[in-house]
C-alpha cells in the first residue's frame, strides 16, 4: 500500500505558536499511483484567532483580515477536528502513519502540532516531517541558501512558476508545494523529470491543475 503524503502549509499572526496565532491551513493529499508520486484532493480552512500577537510584517505578507476571522473563523477545536477527519478521509490504508510535508517544515510543524495538542488532539503524523527544502538539497546538488520555492520549482522541468497572485495563500501554497514535492521525488525514482528551466506548465499528475479545479483526480475541499 503507498504511503499518504499530505503537503502542508499554513499561515500564522507571527512565529512563535501560543503568542501568535495560526490564522489558516492548506493541505494537498499526494501519493504514489500508477509508477508516479500524484497530487488528489486538497483541503483549506480559516481559524479564528485566540492569541493577542499579531505582527505587521506577517499580516502584510499573508493577507488576512483579523477581524474577519473572528467572526467567521472556526475554533481551533473545530478546525483541527475538521483537518484531522479530512486526513483520515484520505488515508488509503491504516498500517503506516501519514506523512507530513511542507517547504521550511519545522515551522508549519511546530504550529500544527501546537494546535492540535491545544485543541486536544494527538497529531496524527507523528514527530516527523519531510521538509521539501532539505529533499532539494539532496535531490538537486543544490545549498541551503538555494533552496527557496521559487528557485527550487525553476529547477525542475515540470513545474510552472507560481502565480504571484496566489502567493501566500495556505491553500494555494500547499498545492504548489505539493507540486514540487511530486517532481523531486519523481526525480529520485526515476521518473521522466528532468532539471532545467521552468516549462510551460506541470504534467504527470493525476490531480486538478489549480486549487479547486476538477478533473480525473479527486476534487478540492474547504471549509
Amino acid at each position: 500500500m503507498a504511503l499518504d503524503y499530505f503537503c502542508v502549509d499554513l499561515e500564522t499572526s507571527g512565529p512563535i505558536p501560543g503568542m501568535h496565532n495560526l490564522l489558516s491551513v492548506g493541505l494537498t493529499h499526494v501519493r504514489r499511483f500508477q509508477g508516479r508520486y500524484q497530487l488528489f484532493t486538497d483541503f483549506y480552512i480559516e481559524f479564528r484567532p485566540i492569541f493577542p500577537e499579531f505582527d505587521e510584517a506577517a499580516m502584510r505578507v499573508n493577507r488576512l483580515d483579523a477581524i474577519r476571522l473572528e467572526s467567521e473563523g472556526r475554533s481551533p477545536e473545530a478546525a483541527m477536528g475538521s483537518i484531522l477527519d479530512w486526513i483520515e478521509g484520505e488515508r488509503s490504508g491504516r498500517k503506516d502513519r501519514p506523512v507530513f510535508v511542507a517547504h521550511n517544515a519545522p515551522f508549519d510543524w511546530m504550529f500544527f502540532t501546537y494546535y492540535c495538542g491545544h485543541a486536544g488532539f494527538p497529531n496524527p503524523f507523528g514527530h516527523s516531517a519531510i521538509d521539501t527544502k532539505a529533499l532539494a538539497m539532496g535531490r538537486l546538488n543544490i545549498p541551503w541558501n538555494a533552496t527557496s520555492l521559487k528557485n527550487v520549482a525553476s529547477l525542475l522541468k515540470d513545474v510552472e512558476p507560481q502565480d504571484p497572485s496566489k502567493l501566500h495563500h495556505a491553500g494555494e501554497d500547499a498545492r504548489y508545494t505539493a507540486r514540487v514535492f511530486c517532481a523531486l521525488m519523481n526525480l529520485s525514482a526515476g521518473a521522466s523529470n528532468a532539471l532545467g528551466t521552468a516549462s510551460a506548465g506541470p504534467s504527470g499528475s493525476s490531480g486538478p491543475s489549480s486549487l479547486g479545479a476538477s478533473s480525473s483526480g479527486p476534487s478540492s475541499s474547504s471549509v
